[in-house]
């Protein structure tokens, strides 16, 4: 069991930082800045990040800081991913139509995405591109899916989202709810599609710096 002396030499307001930021992880697996900045920037600072580290350590788990992205994620420890009998017992299994609805979003991040502003894409936009995979899901699966996506830090949205015209915020994190293993395989399914090879090669460049970071199709509930 590691040592939590730390946490009788922090102040009232790191002490209720410490547990927030914990709870927030194993709760919903991501802290992105764009959504907690105060969060991020807490857990961001290398002595915080270690202190944290340490406690989650006595449970198998590690937080892994992707500062570029701002982006603060939850993964299990690497010495207990194949050990015998330790199950990772609280997971979401996205469905399939839950990864290609993903992959959308993901790729309209991507051809958005910059390091300073916000990505913002409207209902329209998400539906023209799911149409494009030729992905189809009743109004009540979009809702359904934006709300549980909503809950992992993935996205965020008002009240307008069920007009083609509400906007919709895309987080850094959709980058790694997701192993680029797992993407290229879906991305296989729809190889014939016209310019797809590019998506795939496109997909390839931008996850070198993440690829091994994400959580398969398994995110922490």
């Amino acid at each position: 069991m590691g040592d939590f002396s730390f946490r009788k030499k922090m102040s009232d307001e790191d002490a209720y930082l410490f547990k927030r930021c914990i709870r927030k992880l194993l709760d919903a697996t991501f802290i992105v800045a764009d959504k907690e900045e105060r969060l991020y920037d807490y857990i961001a600072s290398e002595s915080n990040q270690y202190d944290i580290n340490t406690y989650l350590a006595a449970i198998g788990y590690k937080v892994v800081v992707e500062e570029r992205m701002k982006v603060a994620m939850l993964q299990q420890n690497d010495e207990d991913v194949e050990t015998v009998g330790l199950k990772r017992i609280n997971l979401l299994r996205f469905e399939p139509k839950q990864v290609r609805f993903l992959l959308v979003l993901w790729l309209l991040f991507l051809e958005r995405m910059g390091y300073a502003d916000p990505v913002y894409v409207t209902v329209g936009d998400i539906i023209d591109k799911c149409k494009i995979y030729k992905i189809t899901m009743a109004p009540a699966d979009f809702k359904k899916n934006y709300r549980l996506f909503k809950r992992f830090s993935l996205i965020d949205y008002n009240d307008d989202i069920a007009t083609e015209d509400g906007k919709v915020k895309l987080y850094p994190s959709l980058q790694f709810c997701m192993d680029i293993g797992q993407l290229k395989q879906v991305m296989a399914e729809y190889a014939d599609e016209d310019g797809m090879e590019a998506n795939m090669d496109g997909m390839e460049e931008d996850g070198e710096d993440i690829d091994g970071l994400g959580e398969s199709e398994d995110m922490d509930e």
